[in-house]
């Protein structure tokens, strides 16, 4: 097996470099997707790619891709990356590190002239986290075809502005691209990430070997009342949309608590309209976010939000949309064997883990066989500014990957 190591060093100069896109002061960044910071970061990361002489594309829903050429241009890429788009706010971990480390591999081949047998490629996947348009992973669910193009572009953020417009006006800044087609073929995709979670650093293991991603259900809930005087109107003749919400929600963390505690139940955005203190709201609308590992648990449970909706006593009406329906998936076995295999090359503790969280991967694994590698993060905290992964975890993580990679292409040095 290769010798090679990546460059630590750069590594981190690399993700230090883009720690300043959005930055807010307090260790995280406010770095949406498709906003000036993210656009500022993604041109910042292109022209790193020009330098190198690797080529730049760009698919309908704006996934990058920047290529590192095989010996047979003819044969489908191996994909590796992340995204750079961040929560509001975020960590400077998430995301982003997959990204790097999937640079600076092709970097060290660069730098060492290995050739490998097919093309290589980084790709930055668009609004991954659907921090401003809904739904989240929506540029690795639309090149994977499991979401309409037309449904994503139209997709509107709370101030209005459409996905496809704010999409345009970024491309306008990044430089000539060329375009690439959804959905085109991969040999495979590994994706390098932190954990999100706390069992590697109790465990002391700097890898994690992921072996899947556990299902996911988000909707969109809307509640229409009618405003009235507060200080005038009896309770008996509201159409309180918030009191509505309150109730149903109330239903639904019943509904949806388990002696386990293995659902993941959240509503993570609430509006309450018309926003005046003594007015009784008429509109109320939130977002249901659902997680669990099983995809016969997820799917009654989904059944069960909507039943509770229906028969919910209320004055108001009530409608309930599915955004996400992405039932778990299973990694290849040969790209869980190949990460367990080069992390023993770089003297790595591993141990396999299942993904709570969603990612890109997800969408790439019906269309290939893919892999994930996790590496630690400081008292499992992400989605957030105190988002903290060591330099030596993140340098284990792209020593690991690198590994995968050549390992997967057959490369070798000329």
């Amino acid at each position: 097996m290769t010798a090679l190591r990546i460059n630590g060093a750069r590594l981190l100069e690399r993700h230090k470099l883009m720690a300043g896109f959005g930055e807010t002061g307090n260790g995280g960044v406010i770095r949406p997707a498709l906003s000036d910071e993210e656009t500022s970061a993604r041109l910042a990361l292109l022209n790193l790619a020009r330098e190198r002489g690797f080529a730049c594309s760009v698919d309908p829903i704006g996934n990058l891709f920047i290529r590192r050429k095989g010996a047979d241009e003819g044969r489908a890429p191996l994909r590796m990356g992340s995204h750079l788009d961040s929560q509001i706010p975020g960590g400077n971990f998430d995301g982003v590190y997959g990204v790097i480390a999937g640079f600076e591999v092709l970097e060290t081949l660069e730098d060492h002239k290995v050739a490998s047998d097919a093309p290589i490629e980084v790709v930055v996947w668009n609004n991954e986290e659907g921090a401003r348009f809904s739904p989240t992973t929506m540029g690795s669910a639309v090149h994977a075809g499991q979401l309409s193009l037309d449904k994503a572009l139209g997709s509107f953020d709370q101030d209005g502005n459409r996905l496809g417009d704010e999409l345009a006006r970024s491309l306008t800044q990044l430089g000539p691209l060329k375009s690439i087609e959804l959905g085109s073929e991969s040999l495979a995709y590994v994706e390098a990430h932190i954990e999100q979670g706390p069992i590697l650093e109790q465990n002391e293991i700097p890898i994690g070997v992921v072996t899947g991603i556990q299902g996911i259900v988000q909707f969109e809930v809307r509640i229409t009342g009618e405003e009235a005087h507060a200080g005038t109107t009896p309770r008996s003749r509201r159409k309180d949309a918030f009191w509505a919400a309150l109730d149903l929600t109330a239903q639904l963390r019943s509904v949806t608590a388990d002696k386990d505690d293995a659902i993941r139940f959240t509503v993570g955005r609430l509006t309450v309209l018309p926003g005046s203190p003594n007015t009784v709201p008429a509109k109320v609308a939130f977002t249901i976010d659902l997680r669990h590992p099983d995809e016969a648990l997820l799917a009654s449970v989904h059944t069960q939000i909507y039943q509770a909706a229906e028969t919910l006593q209320t004055p108001c009406e009530i409608s309930v949309i599915t955004t996400l329906n992405s039932p778990p998936v299973c990694f290849a076995a040969k790209v869980i064997s190949s990460i367990e295999r080069q992390a023993a090359e770089v003297g790595l503790d591993t141990a396999r883990i299942a993904s709570g969280a969603t990612h890109d991967a997800k969408f790439m694994a019906p269309l290939c066989p893919t892999g994930m590698i996790f590496i630690p993060c400081r008292d499992g905290i992400s989605h957030n500014e105190n988002e903290w992964a060591d330099p030596e975890h993140m340098i284990a993580g792209a020593n690991t990957l690198l590994g995968v990679i050549t390992e997967l292409t057959r490369a070798k040095p000329t």
